[in-house]
């Protein structure tokens, strides 16, 4: 597995690295500086499997680089890596066809689900994205919950917004993963999704209030 990672700070790619070692036997990670050569590694490198930017780096904003990434590599997935939690940031790195838009500050486990939901052909919404409120709770509002859907299945739903694979819901939720798909079918149908990214995109116009901050 090839991965680009593009930040001008030297320790958080150092450690960033370490991260992406998780993801596969072998991880060859080429590193970038700067978005300019960001961008020239991404075209001498076809290879690639995936990239990660930072928002704000020199040369050139990273709304402009991934802009410049879709021309010039259309298939290459693009998550985009920022030290802000701007749900406008998010919003519109993914109007610009990011895969995913991650904070700095998310644990090494979320980074890790959510890179492998995006490496699976998946787009990862940080939470900050279904967050339309800030109440008390581990679920949707009441008065915005899709129709049909039990606590439990929102439960779900909301860790599946997190990236996180069945494995991982079944295990935090105590339940089998076999009753993770039960939920998951039911999730599906109510919200006219076909897969989970398009579950989690439809929710967004449901209320969320988080089980915790990402």
């Amino acid at each position: 597995m090839k991965i680009l990672l593009a930040d001008d700070h030297t320790l958080f790619r150092e450690g960033l690295k370490y991260v992406l070692k998780e993801l596969d036997t072998h991880v060859d990670v080429l590193e970038a500086g700067d978005s300019l050569t960001a961008i020239n590694l991404a075209r001498d490198y076809a290879d690639l499997d995936l990239a990660l930017l930072d928002l704000n780096m020199p040369g050139m904003d990273g709304f402009q680089a991934l802009v410049s990434f879709r021309e010039q590599c259309p298939s290459l997935p693009v998550v985009m890596l920022s030290a802000s939690e701007s749900r406008h940031d998010a919003q519109k790195a993914l109007d610009l066809g990011a895969s995913g838009f991650i904070s700095k500050s998310a644990s090494g486990q979320i980074m890790l689900s959510a890179l492998r939901l995006v490496l699976s052909g998946g787009v990862y919404l940080p939470l900050m994205m279904l967050e339309q409120n800030h109440g008390a709770g581990n679920a949707f509002s009441s008065s915005d919950s899709p129709a049909n859907l039990t606590e439990r299945q929102l439960d779900v739903l909301l860790l599946l917004a997190q990236g996180k694979p069945n494995k991982i819901i079944a295990r935090e939720l105590g339940i089998t993963e076999g009753t993770v798909k039960i939920h998951m079918a039911a999730i599906f149908r109510a919200l006219h999704a076909s897969n989970r990214t398009e579950a989690v995109i439809a929710s967004q116009k449901y209320s969320f209030s988080a089980l915790t901050p990402f």
